[in-house]
């Protein structure tokens, strides 16, 4: 399959899609760069968050960003969905703290939301956790919609036990008939 274009990198960073040995350098970076998920139980959670098999399944449509030292700076983790046909999903996203403002997060959503579309995609979802205002900065800045929940926390439509008891979860949705921002 050709690769959608997306823009250039900036300087010093390269793509590639994860591959099966890439699992555990994503998972060893993400109690550093997520540090809200604390402890034991919050590396638990990590690790049912991300398994394995994302690394082994859906490749084609995840990226990962490095630095000239081979460094991991970025990653995705999204996929077409095979039960909402025309719906493609955001499953994970992480940016190293360190390299965060250089455009590293918006990228691989370019490349991600180029890729889907171009296999028939016509909105993207994700989630995130209510607590995460970085995250829900992010996304409505990326052009995603939130979902109205059937509570609100802190101003936030919040969808509750979306993850099991007590895992509540902002919804965010965009259609990718809207140009994103450049």
């Amino acid at each position: 399959m050709t690769e959608p274009s997306a823009p250039a990198l900036p300087p010093g960073w390269s793509h590639r899609h994860p591959r099966p040995d890439d699992h555990a350098r994503v998972q060893a970076v993400l109690g550093h760069w997520w540090p809200g998920f604390g402890g034991q139980a919050g590396a638990r959670e990590r690790a049912a968050l991300l398994p394995r098999l994302f690394f082994e399944h859906f490749t084609d449509t995840s990226h990962l960003i490095e630095d000239d030292d081979g460094c991991l700076a970025a990653f995705l983790v999204g996929f077409l969905s095979p039960a909402r046909p025309g719906a493609a999903y955001v499953h994970v996203v992480g940016v190293d703290p360190a390299a965060q403002r250089a455009g590293l997060g918006r990228w691989p959503y370019t490349r991600f939301t180029a890729a889907v579309r171009a296999r028939g995609a016509r909105e993207v979802g994700c989630i995130t956790s209510p607590g995460n205002r970085a995250s829900i900065a992010f996304h409505t800045w990326l052009g995603f919609d939130i979902e109205p929940g059937d509570q609100t926390v802190d101003g936030i439509p919040v969808h509750s036990d979306h993850d099991g008891p007590g895992l509540h979860r902002v919804v965010f949705t965009r259609s990718l008939d809207r140009q994103p921002r450049t």
